[in-house]
């Protein structure tokens, strides 16, 4: 088996608040292999965001700091690199589009100087062709008359357009590992879609990994080869795709299916939300996070923290019960 492309282990995230620390990343694992698909999914205060800034070293500092676990990606720990190494890595290696094209776009600049700086920067490709190149980029993305849209300020584009915009930038030196963070959150369902065909379609073209993360299961069901299901800045249940939606085997798992509309089957059935709120990180309970929400707890629940444990091929959960 050959190693995966990025292997997480145990990573510790943390941020000083007035309330005192919070773990917002509290000893996450997780494995992604060479051209797979991950979705990292799981409720807002989760942890899904601040584990991807975690892999990317962006955390501010202060307040945020990574405490502890390592980073490997092709082999080498990241969190080994001084900031002048990892900055040769982002953007090259390991792209990220983000939620909120507008405030990673710079308004000042050109659509077509923002795709063509990451290979001028890191590829040393001479101006000229590094435009030349983003306009084939722009293309690529299916943005119509794409000579003028490289000269184009982000102010001029719609939501959807910025957001293919972020896809040529992040595929514009042709990284191993692309990570989206709600990379559809702003826009509307059918542009949603459309982007989501487009950034799995030329990740698969590029032979890039991707990382998706998303709160949104239907996208997780129709985009992703393995999922993570996170909870309280824990992961919860690992599976690949198709195994967590025909065998959940973590209560929280279970009540996000349950909350979710069907297309097939009886349309009158009620959702069933998940009782409760998610937790407080900066107080959370001494046993399983999910414990005061789950009508499965037993009393180890609330007094011990279940560990991720293998229940089936590739299948993980972190539960004492049996759903």
């Amino acid at each position: 088996m050959a190693e995966p492309l990025l292997r997480v282990r145990n990573l510790r995230t943390k941020f000083k608040t007035e309330r005192g620390l919070v773990s917002a990343v509290d000893g996450v694992s997780f494995d992604v292999d060479a051209g797979e698909t991950l979705a990292i999914v799981g409720e807002s205060g989760s942890g899904k965001s601040v584990t991807a800034m975690s892999v990317m070293r962006l955390i501010p500092n202060p307040p945020g700091r990574i405490e502890e676990g390592e980073i490997l990606f092709d082999g080498q720990d990241l969190l080994e690199l001084t900031e002048q190494q990892m900055r040769a890595v982002r953007g090259d290696r390991i792209a990220m589009i983000f939620q909120e094209p507008m405030s990673s776009l710079n308004p000042a600049l050109t659509i077509g100087f923002q795709i063509a700086e990451p290979m001028n920067v890191h590829r040393k490709t001479p101006w000229r062709q590094a435009l030349d190149k983003a306009v084939e980029l722009i293309d690529t993305v299916r943005m119509p008359d794409a000579k003028s849209r490289r000269d184009a300020y982000p102010h001029q584009f719609s939501g959807g357009m910025r957001q293919r915009a972020m896809i040529a930038m992040a595929l514009a030196c042709k990284p191993q590992l692309i990570i989206a963070d709600e990379p559809t959150t702003a826009l509307d369902v059918t542009v949603q879609a459309q982007i989501l065909d487009l950034l799995k379609e030329l990740a698969a073209g590029a032979r890039s990994a991707l990382i998706l993360i998303t709160h949104d299961l239907g996208v997780v069901a129709r985009y992703a080869d393995r999922v993570a299901v996170m909870y309280a800045g824990r992961v919860v249940e690992s599976a690949p795709a198709r195994t967590l939606y025909e065998h959940p085997r973590h209560p929280y798992t279970l009540g996000l299916m349950a909350s979710v509309p069907r297309l097939d089957g009886d349309h009158t059935q009620r959702l069933i939300p998940i009782e409760g709120s998610p937790p407080d990180l900066a107080a959370l309970p001494p046993g399983c996070a999910f414990a005061p929400r789950c009508k499965h707890a037993v009393d180890r629940c609330r007094t011990e923290r279940p560990e991720l444990r293998e229940v089936g091929p590739r299948h993980m959960k972190a539960c004492f019960v049996d759903v």
